[in-house]
Protein backbone atom coordinates (compact mmCIF):
# COMPACT_ATOMS: atom_id res chain seq x y z
CA UNK A 1 0.00 0.00 0.00
CA UNK A 2 1.66 3.13 -1.09
CA UNK A 3 -1.53 5.14 -1.93
CA UNK A 4 -4.41 7.27 -0.07
CA UNK A 5 -7.38 7.66 -1.49
CA UNK A 6 -9.44 10.93 -0.98
CA UNK A 7 -13.01 11.32 -0.01
CA UNK A 8 -15.72 13.87 -1.74
CA UNK A 9 -16.48 14.60 1.63
CA UNK A 10 -12.98 16.03 2.39
CA UNK A 11 -13.06 17.98 -0.36
CA UNK A 12 -16.57 19.44 0.59
CA UNK A 13 -15.82 19.59 3.85
CA UNK A 14 -12.46 21.32 3.55
CA UNK A 15 -12.22 23.29 0.61
CA UNK A 16 -8.33 24.67 0.53
CA UNK A 17 -7.41 22.26 2.63
CA UNK A 18 -4.50 19.64 2.01
CA UNK A 19 -2.46 16.71 2.78
CA UNK A 20 0.88 14.78 2.49
CA UNK A 21 1.67 10.95 2.68
CA UNK A 22 5.42 9.71 3.23
CA UNK A 23 5.52 5.98 2.87
CA UNK A 24 9.20 4.77 4.07
CA UNK A 25 10.14 0.63 3.74
CA UNK A 26 13.24 -0.71 5.02
CA UNK A 27 13.40 0.82 8.10
CA UNK A 28 15.25 0.53 11.37
CA UNK A 29 13.60 2.18 14.72
CA UNK A 30 16.35 2.23 17.22
CA UNK A 31 15.74 4.40 20.68
CA UNK A 32 18.15 6.47 20.01
CA UNK A 33 20.89 7.58 17.85
CA UNK A 34 23.64 9.82 17.54
CA UNK A 35 23.21 11.39 14.04
CA UNK A 36 19.99 12.03 15.04
CA UNK A 37 20.43 13.23 18.84
CA UNK A 38 23.04 15.71 16.59
CA UNK A 39 20.14 17.14 14.75
CA UNK A 40 17.37 17.18 16.99
CA UNK A 41 19.90 18.90 19.32
CA UNK A 42 20.85 21.36 16.27
CA UNK A 43 17.19 22.36 15.55
CA UNK A 44 16.07 23.16 18.86
CA UNK A 45 19.21 25.52 18.74
CA UNK A 46 17.86 27.27 15.21
CA UNK A 47 14.27 27.27 17.31
CA UNK A 48 15.46 29.54 20.21
CA UNK A 49 17.74 31.41 17.84
CA UNK A 50 14.84 32.39 15.27
CA UNK A 51 12.18 33.37 18.08
CA UNK A 52 14.98 34.63 20.22
CA UNK A 53 13.26 37.79 21.91
CA UNK A 54 9.41 36.90 21.01
CA UNK A 55 6.59 36.15 23.15
CA UNK A 56 3.41 33.95 22.58
CA UNK A 57 1.81 36.46 20.88
CA UNK A 58 4.28 36.55 18.15
CA UNK A 59 4.36 32.77 17.68
CA UNK A 60 0.63 32.93 17.27
CA UNK A 61 0.69 35.27 14.47
CA UNK A 62 3.21 32.67 12.46
CA UNK A 63 0.97 32.10 9.12
CA UNK A 64 0.83 28.25 9.71
CA UNK A 65 -0.12 28.81 13.31
CA UNK A 66 -2.76 30.84 12.36
CA UNK A 67 -4.17 28.29 9.87
CA UNK A 68 -4.28 25.56 12.68
CA UNK A 69 -5.44 28.04 15.64
CA UNK A 70 -8.57 28.70 13.09
CA UNK A 71 -9.05 25.22 12.07
CA UNK A 72 -8.60 24.24 16.08
CA UNK A 73 -10.86 27.11 17.19
CA UNK A 74 -13.77 25.52 15.76
CA UNK A 75 -13.72 22.72 18.02
CA UNK A 76 -12.73 24.77 21.06
CA UNK A 77 -9.15 23.32 21.05
CA UNK A 78 -5.31 24.54 20.74
CA UNK A 79 -3.29 23.30 18.55
CA UNK A 80 -0.85 21.24 20.62
CA UNK A 81 2.23 22.37 18.19
CA UNK A 82 1.70 25.58 18.66
CA UNK A 83 2.32 24.85 22.55
CA UNK A 84 5.10 22.55 22.03
CA UNK A 85 6.75 25.29 20.08
CA UNK A 86 6.67 27.72 22.99
CA UNK A 87 8.07 24.44 25.15
CA UNK A 88 11.09 24.68 23.25
CA UNK A 89 11.54 28.06 21.80
CA UNK A 90 10.68 30.51 24.68
CA UNK A 91 10.90 28.41 27.77
CA UNK A 92 14.14 26.06 26.46
CA UNK A 93 12.72 22.81 27.10
CA UNK A 94 14.08 20.05 25.04
CA UNK A 95 11.52 18.54 22.41
CA UNK A 96 10.76 15.26 23.97
CA UNK A 97 12.71 12.19 22.75
CA UNK A 98 11.23 8.74 21.86
CA UNK A 99 11.89 5.79 19.38
CA UNK A 100 13.95 7.39 16.81
CA UNK A 101 10.92 7.62 14.15
CA UNK A 102 8.94 9.19 16.97
CA UNK A 103 11.63 11.86 17.58
CA UNK A 104 12.35 12.65 13.75
CA UNK A 105 8.41 13.14 13.29
CA UNK A 106 8.02 15.49 16.01
CA UNK A 107 10.91 17.22 15.85
CA UNK A 108 9.99 17.82 11.94
CA UNK A 109 6.59 18.60 13.19
CA UNK A 110 8.07 21.39 14.86
CA UNK A 111 10.74 22.88 12.51
CA UNK A 112 7.89 23.04 9.73
CA UNK A 113 4.72 23.34 12.50
CA UNK A 114 2.61 20.88 10.31
CA UNK A 115 0.45 18.47 12.09
CA UNK A 116 2.15 14.43 11.36
CA UNK A 117 0.89 11.14 12.10
CA UNK A 118 2.95 8.23 12.29
CA UNK A 119 1.59 4.61 11.27
CA UNK A 120 3.41 0.90 11.41
CA UNK A 121 2.71 -0.02 7.81
CA UNK A 122 2.48 -3.59 8.18
CA UNK A 123 -0.64 -3.23 11.04
CA UNK A 124 -2.69 -0.90 8.55
CA UNK A 125 -5.53 -2.51 6.68
CA UNK A 126 -5.91 -1.03 2.73
CA UNK A 127 -7.55 0.33 1.87
CA UNK A 128 -6.75 4.19 2.87
CA UNK A 129 -8.99 7.37 2.71
CA UNK A 130 -8.53 11.32 3.82
CA UNK A 131 -11.85 11.88 4.67
CA UNK A 132 -14.10 14.04 7.11
CA UNK A 133 -15.62 12.93 9.82
CA UNK A 134 -19.66 12.10 10.50
CA UNK A 135 -19.29 12.55 14.00
CA UNK A 136 -19.62 8.77 14.88
CA UNK A 137 -16.78 7.14 14.32
CA UNK A 138 -14.70 5.75 17.65
CA UNK A 139 -11.48 4.39 17.57
CA UNK A 140 -8.75 3.74 20.42
CA UNK A 141 -6.26 6.45 21.19
CA UNK A 142 -2.52 6.21 21.66
CA UNK A 143 -2.25 4.70 25.57
CA UNK A 144 -6.13 2.65 24.70
CA UNK A 145 -8.65 5.86 25.65
CA UNK A 146 -12.06 4.88 23.37
CA UNK A 147 -12.27 8.41 21.33
CA UNK A 148 -15.74 9.51 19.76
CA UNK A 149 -14.40 11.84 16.23
CA UNK A 150 -16.16 15.48 16.18
CA UNK A 151 -18.20 15.87 12.92
CA UNK A 152 -16.09 17.38 10.36
CA UNK A 153 -12.83 16.52 11.93
CA UNK A 154 -10.22 15.55 8.96
CA UNK A 155 -9.50 12.23 9.46
CA UNK A 156 -7.90 8.92 8.12
CA UNK A 157 -9.37 5.53 7.70
CA UNK A 158 -7.82 1.92 7.22
CA UNK A 159 -10.09 -1.38 5.90
CA UNK A 160 -10.13 -1.98 9.74
CA UNK A 161 -11.52 1.81 10.77
CA UNK A 162 -9.63 5.32 12.09
CA UNK A 163 -6.37 5.56 12.45
CA UNK A 164 -5.33 8.98 12.84
CA UNK A 165 -7.73 12.61 13.18
CA UNK A 166 -6.79 16.55 13.42
CA UNK A 167 -7.96 16.51 16.89
CA UNK A 168 -6.98 13.23 18.53
CA UNK A 169 -4.04 12.20 16.30
CA UNK A 170 -2.99 8.85 15.64
CA UNK A 171 -5.11 5.36 16.82
CA UNK A 172 -2.95 2.79 18.76
CA UNK A 173 -3.68 0.05 16.58
CA UNK A 174 -1.22 1.01 13.96
CA UNK A 175 1.31 3.09 16.12
CA UNK A 176 4.87 3.45 15.37
CA UNK A 177 6.61 0.68 16.90
CA UNK A 178 10.05 -0.56 18.02
CA UNK A 179 9.92 -3.25 15.41
CA UNK A 180 8.19 -0.68 12.60
CA UNK A 181 10.09 -1.53 9.25
CA UNK A 182 7.16 0.45 7.12
CA UNK A 183 5.89 4.05 8.04
CA UNK A 184 2.83 5.82 6.82
CA UNK A 185 3.27 9.54 8.04
CA UNK A 186 0.22 11.90 7.17
CA UNK A 187 0.48 15.29 7.72
CA UNK A 188 -2.68 17.21 8.08
CA UNK A 189 -2.80 21.13 6.39
CA UNK A 190 -6.10 23.16 6.70
CA UNK A 191 -6.28 26.18 4.40
CA UNK A 192 -3.81 28.42 4.35
CA UNK A 193 -1.07 26.00 4.50
CA UNK A 194 0.90 25.86 0.81
CA UNK A 195 1.19 22.46 -1.00
CA UNK A 196 5.02 23.14 -1.40
CA UNK A 197 5.56 23.69 2.01
CA UNK A 198 3.92 20.08 2.87
CA UNK A 199 6.58 19.04 0.03
CA UNK A 200 9.26 20.09 2.23
CA UNK A 201 8.21 19.26 5.35
CA UNK A 202 7.96 15.33 4.11
CA UNK A 203 11.09 15.90 2.57
CA UNK A 204 13.34 17.02 5.89
CA UNK A 205 11.40 13.86 7.28
CA UNK A 206 12.61 11.92 4.96
CA UNK A 207 16.21 13.13 5.61
CA UNK A 208 15.69 12.74 8.89
CA UNK A 209 14.69 9.37 9.19
CA UNK A 210 17.85 8.46 6.92
CA UNK A 211 19.72 9.68 9.63
CA UNK A 212 19.45 6.38 11.23
CA UNK A 213 17.82 4.39 9.00
CA UNK A 214 20.70 5.09 5.65
CA UNK A 215 18.67 2.30 3.47
CA UNK A 216 15.68 2.99 3.68
CA UNK A 217 13.38 3.28 0.61
CA UNK A 218 10.63 6.30 -0.04
CA UNK A 219 7.30 3.76 -1.48
CA UNK A 220 5.46 7.35 -1.96
CA UNK A 221 6.22 10.80 -1.37
CA UNK A 222 2.75 12.74 -2.32
CA UNK A 223 0.46 15.98 -1.85
CA UNK A 224 -3.21 15.82 -2.16
CA UNK A 225 -5.30 18.90 -2.53
CA UNK A 226 -9.26 19.26 -1.94
CA UNK A 227 -9.01 22.41 -4.45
Amino acid sequence: MTTVSVSDAWKTSHPGAAAGVLVMRSLTNPAQHPALEAWIAECERELRARFAGNDRTALRALPPLQAYAAYYKRYGKTYHVQLQLESVALKGKAITRSSALVSAMVTTELKHLLLTAGHDLETVQPPVTLTAASGQERYRLLGGREQTLQAGDMMMADGAGVISSVLYGPDERTRLRPETRQALFAVYAPPGIAEPAIARHLEDLRAAVRLFSPDADVAALTVLGAG
